[in-house]
Parts: structure tokens; C-alpha cells; sequence
């Protein structure tokens, strides 16, 4: 059962293009009742838990680094007591790069926060101002040196593959962002996602994509980069020094269960989807009606199960073991995956087989999306 909890904090600072919640901080709902309604949320969760302790907590959202930490302690106290924390159980709370955020920091990492993950997408004013962002590259330099000083472990996010972007300003703002010194690393190529204000200017000519293959270039160089730096990629777009990568994310990763909190949040228990209601005012009012913030509970089938593995799983520096997804979901190796389609990519080398084990190479990785697509066997997802 699940070693992993996700708290989600809806709420943003301010009215920005990220967020899905109109009023942001609603003036009318209290601390107060944040905390009953949380910690209700989070002792339903509890009565379903294996027996496990923790090993990883994971505040994430709108804003959560301006959660008042007293609530954060709060929280953080009612899950150890109710699961048990590991005895190096990791801690995260997300961040944007603002000085009302980093002000927090000190009393957050005195809580019982031991790891942040930063915001930061750009170094450069142009490109946050592109974003979306509200924070500038000042604001920026100045946060990561507070969570340095504050939290045992920093990471933060950049986001390249920019319109225009060439190597030349790639390697100069990712050589600023390794010069940090911080264990790890988020590294996303920006994605035009349908029904969003880029796929808007796209459709507008307000600018151009990067296209497929310069984007593969900056993907190549990046990997190039961190792995020489220490920080070698052990997911798609995650890069972390060996000892510092993500436990939290690697419980999404690995397909183990966690359970999730707050509004809006999922969670995976026992071959169960969760999900709260996504509404703060629905969320407490559910809390209010029945102790608990679910809108849904969807029984997971075999093969869902198996192909969401799969999919997971090979984005993955080391990739999936057929044999313990067989063991685990029930399904012969030949029913997970094609393996004619494998053969053909390994030959190509954008696929590579260690005993049972399956790795998307550092070739395969920029065409993942279409090499999942082959991969998983087609029977597995008509199932």
C-alpha cells in the first residue's frame, strides 16, 4: 500500500496563467478550516494505509510554499502519527521564485520540510515574460541561494527548446543553472498543449515552434551537459546527482501507490483511482458531509494497470522489468509487449533488453511518445 502521500494546495499568490481556481485565495475560507478539513481528509486516507511508514510527502499545487507553516507542521505531525515516517523520509513542498515565497522558507524547512523544488523555468527576463512568469531572473538567483541556505535539498526547473532557441543560449543558461550546484534537476522541453494561449499564438503566427530537430539537438546537449556535470538523467527530463533523485516522483514512476489529499488531488490504492473533488467549496463541503474530499473512486482493471506500468516505467533511465510486471499484473511477457516492434527498435538502437529488463536508449528517448506507442502490446491495450 501506499509509502507516499501527495497534499495538494489549490491556491495561488496571484491570478496567473497556470492557475485553474479564479478567486485564489478566498478571503472567506479560514486557516481554520483548512486544517480540519486536511487533516479529515488525511485520517480517510489512513484508515485504507497497509501499514507502511512513509518514505516520501509531497506538497504541491498552486502555491503550497505559502501554506501557513503552522499548518504544514500540523499536517506533517498528524501523518506521523498516523503512518510513521521512514527515517529518511523525503519532504518536498513546491516553490515559485518570489521573495513573499522565500520569506517563508525558514520557518517551512523549521516544520519539517527537507527538500524544495523551485520554479525557476528561465534565467532570462524575456523568456520568463514569455511564460507567463511573475517573478524575474533577480527574484530567481536570489530564491536558490535562500532555499540553499534553508533546505537540505534543492531542485528546480528550466524549461528550453524556447521559439528561436539555438545551442549557443541553451549551454550558457543550463552551464548558470549546474553552476548552482543542487542535486537535481527538472529539464522540460516546452510543449504546445491543445486549448492553451500557446497553442492560440501558435495558430496566430505570433511564434513559431522550435522545430523536431533542433529540439533533438538541445535534447542531446542537455543530456550531454548534466551527465558530465554529475547529474545524469533517470527519467526523460529529470537529472539528479546518484542518491538525489525524486523519491516522490519515483513512486508515479515505478506505479506504487500514494495517496493524495487537498482539492483536486489523485492518488492509486490498491488498484483504485482516487479523486477529490476539485472545487475548494466542493471539497469542503464533501469533507463537511461525509469526512473525506472524494468525488471518485475507479476500479483499475489488470490491463489498465499494466499498460499505465508501461508507460511510466519506460520513461525511466532504467526502464521496466517484464518479468515483475508479469508477476505483478498477471500477464505473460508477450501480452505486455510487441515483440517484433521491439526488435525492430532495438536494431535500430533506440531500444536496449538486459535480461528482462527493457531501456528506452539515450537514441529512443526523443521519440518516447512514439516508441510507447509501439511498444505496449496492442492486445494489452484493447484489453
Amino acid at each position: 500500500m501506499a509509502k507516499a502521500l501527495y497534499i495538494h494546495w489549490p491556491f495561488c499568490l496571484a491570478k496567473c496563467p497556470y492557475c485553474d481556481f479564479n478567486s485564489h485565495v478566498r478571503q472567506t475560507i479560514v486557516a481554520s478550516q483548512w486544517e480540519t478539513a486536511l487533516l479529515a481528509d488525511l485520517r480517510h486516507e489512513a484508515q485504507h494505509a497497509g501499514g507502511e511508514k512513509l518514505e516520501s510527502i509531497f506538497f504541491g499545487g498552486g502555491t503550497p510554499s505559502l501554506m501557513p507553516p503552522a499548518l504544514v507542521a500540523r499536517l506533517l505531525d498528524e501523518a506521523e502519527r498516523l503512518w510513521g515516517f521512514a527515517p529518511d523520509i523525503e519532504i518536498t513542498l513546491e516553490a515559485n521564485p518570489s521573495s513573499v515565497e522565500t520569506g517563508n522558507f525558514a520557518a517551512l524547512a523549521a516544520a519539517g520540510v527537507n527538500r524544495v523544488s523551485l520554479g525557476v523555468q528561465s534565467f532570462e527576463d524575456d523568456a520568463l515574460r514569455f511564460l507567463g512568469r511573475l517573478h524575474d531572473a533577480g527574484e530567481t538567483v536570489s530564491a536558490i541561494g535562500v532555499a540553499q541556505r534553508h533546505f537540505a535539498r534543492v531542485s528546480f526547473d528550466l524549461i528550453y527548446a524556447r521559439p528561436g532557441q539555438d545551442e549557443a543560449t541553451w549551454r550558457a543558461e543550463l552551464e548558470r543553472g549546474l553552476a548552482f550546484g543542487t542535486g537535481h534537476l527538472s529539464l522540460y522541453q516546452l510543449t504546445i498543449e491543445a486549448a492553451t494561449r500557446f497553442a492560440t499564438d501558435v495558430r496566430r503566427g505570433v511564434f513559431t515552434p522550435l522545430d523536431d530537430e533542433r529540439a533533438a539537438d538541445l535534447f542531446a546537449l542537455t543530456r550531454d551537459m548534466t551527465a558530465a556535470a554529475g547529474l545524469p538523467a533517470y527519467e526523460i527530463s529529470n537529472h539528479a546527482r546518484p542518491g538525489e533523485e525524486s523519491r516522490h516522483n519515483l513512486t508515479y514512476w515505478r506505479y506504487r501507490d500514494y495517496a493524495g489529499i487537498g482539492p483536486g488531488a489523485h492518488g492509486r490504492r490498491g488498484g483504485l483511482a482516487t479523486q477529490r473533488h476539485r472545487k475548494p467549496e466542493n471539497y469542503l463541503a464533501a469533507i463537511s458531509d461525509s469526512g473525506h474530499g472524494i468525488v471518485e473512486e475507479r476500479v483499475l482493471d489488470r490491463a489498465e494497470q499494466a499498460t499505465e506500468a508501461l508507460l511510466m516505467g519506460l520513461r525511466l533511465g532504467d526502464g521496466v522489468d517484464c518479468a515483475e510486471l508479469s508477476a505483478r499484473f498477471g500477464f505473460a511477457r508477450d501480452e505486455l509487449i510487441d515483440e517484433g516492434k521491439l526488435a525492430l527498435h532495438r536494431d535500430l538502437g533506440l531500444v536496449a533488453t538486459q535480461g528482462s529488463r527493457i531501456v528506452v536508449t539515450d537514441a529512443g528517448m526523443p521519440l518516447l511518445d512514439a516508441l510507447l506507442a509501439d511498444l505496449v502490446a496492442g492486445e494489452l491495450v484493447a484489453a
